[in-house]
């Protein structure tokens, strides 16, 4: 629970996270040069899941992405109809339609991250590793419980 010590930090807390989330979306942290603000949020996670989990239907994608199908098949429609995903039949089950990054979505993906893994080495060029690495951690930590509150789960521990 929150105590009278607490108030102001938490009061400092919520109004970063709110200018962050602001400033963020303003610049949609896009990157640099040419790439930037050139993937929105939405389509940049869809590339990113289907590239680190491989191809897997509408329902397993929303499943892990925390949101429901009829919102990936909206989002997915656009990367499909300009090449950065693929509709495939599944390897299993033909009758069943998985979603596939296409090697134009994986060379699109490369050239975002590179774009954006640039901003962030500008924004925290005057931080040392340790620094990086602790911002990282505590990040990760707060989406996972935004993410488990929103799903009425339990939080993970903070060491996992």
């Amino acid at each position: 629970m929150t105590t009278a010590g607490d108030t102001g930090l938490l009061d400092t807390l919520q109004h970063e996270v709110a200018v962050f989330a602001r400033r963020a979306e303003q610049t949609r942290l896009g990157g640099v040069g040419q790439v930037r603000n050139s993937m929105d949020r939405a389509a940049y996670l869809l590339l990113n899941r289907l590239d680190k989990e491989g191809p897997m239907g509408v329902k397993a994608l929303a499943a892990s992405m925390g949101i429901d199908s009829s919102t990936v098949t909206r989002q997915v429609a656009p990367l499909v109809d300009t090449g950065l995903v693929k509709r495939t039949s599944h390897p299993e089950d033909g009758r069943a339609v998985v979603l596939q990054l296409s090697p134009r979505g994986l060379a699109r993906l490369d050239e975002v991250r590179s774009s954006r893994r640039e901003l962030m080495a500008q924004l925290t060029e005057d931080w040392g590793p340790q620094e990086r690495e602790q911002f990282c951690a505590l990040l990760t930590r707060f989406n996972s419980a935004l993410s488990a509150r929103q799903s009425g789960q339990a939080a993970p521990p903070a060491d996992s």
